[in-house]
């Protein structure tokens, strides 16, 4: 008989009996590491990586070193200092060439699977339009559904309050640019300018019925490394078929799906995305 591990036993998907998968400290901080050196666009010392991933200098030391053994970066010995490596092209090969929506697709599936709602991908074009580009429905027998291709007004909807958020545009022009807008049941300018200022706190917004009737949305906006809305991430549900909790939940979720993505697709950094807790 083997002898005990002292580890519980896993299964093909690497979750325990328990249902609790179980996770690598050590590759943890490792891709935290790399994170933040791709992210930060500058070389940084042993202290700065150390202090700025949260990660004890001892390991964060041994980490580099390994790092840059395998080449994934790269070591100045006359700085001190590291930077992403050449080896890091080995795995981004596969990818080079992939349609954009088709890495992002695995993503709004999970949302869709777990929240049962409609979950819409959104260009921001530079022509103050947003076009779905992608969209998942899973779940309910009785459902929403949108066409692809369908297009609408940049500052419309829960993600047209999350692009005015993060355009951060004078009151007045907003007022003004709040007129052209068409709504099925419209705001007052003073609720979605108050939703507009409360996204720019929590990186989400709702939209109650505004633009379709019977509809509530939640989304956030994918913002690029300089805060621009790039892309929209929305859920769209009948009203009724999601209790607020529900709602609130599906929002966090759609911040923090948004977060990552900007910072994968345009190296715009964790805390550089509006959020509370």
């Amino acid at each position: 008989m083997a002898p005990d591990s002292g580890k519980l036993p896993e299964d093909a998907n690497g979750d325990t009996p328990r249902g609790q998968a179980k996770y690598v400290g050590a590759v943890e901080n490792a891709v935290a590491i790399l994170r933040f050196l791709t992210q930060d666009h500058a070389a940084s010392g042993v202290a700065r990586v150390a202090r700025e991933t949260g990660i004890n200098v001892s390991t964060t030391f041994n980490i580099l070193r390994t790092l840059a053994k395998e080449g994934l970066i790269s070591f100045d010995p006359s700085t001190k200092e590291y930077r992403p490596g050449i080896g890091l092209l080995e795995f981004s090969v596969p990818l080079l060439g992939t349609n954009q929506i088709d890495l992002i697709r695995p993503r709004l599936e999970q949302l869709s699977m777990k929240h049962k709602a409609l979950i819409g991908l959104w260009k921001v074009t530079p022509l103050d339009r947003i076009i779905l580009v992608d969209r998942v429905v899973e779940g309910s027998v009785v459902r929403v559904d949108m066409a692809l291709g369908s297009r609408l007004p940049a500052l419309v909807g829960a993600i047209g309050r999350c692009v005015a958020a993060a355009q951060k545009i004078p009151m007045r022009e907003l007022h003004r640019r709040f007129g052209a807008l068409r709504w099925q049941n419209p705001p007052s300018f003073e609720e979605y300018a108050n939703d507009v200022v409360r996204a720019q706190a929590t990186g989400f917004a709702f939209d109650r019925a505004n633009l379709f009737q019977g509809l509530d949305i939640a989304a956030s906006a994918v913002l690029d490394h300089e805060g621009q809305a790039r892309l929209g991430i929305s859920g769209i549900a009948i009203t009724g078929q999601m209790s607020e909790p529900e709602l609130d939940a599906l929002a966090h979720e759609l911040r923090d799906t948004a977060a990552y993505l900007s910072a994968m697709l345009y190296g715009r950094r964790a805390g550089e995305q509006s959020r509370t807790g």
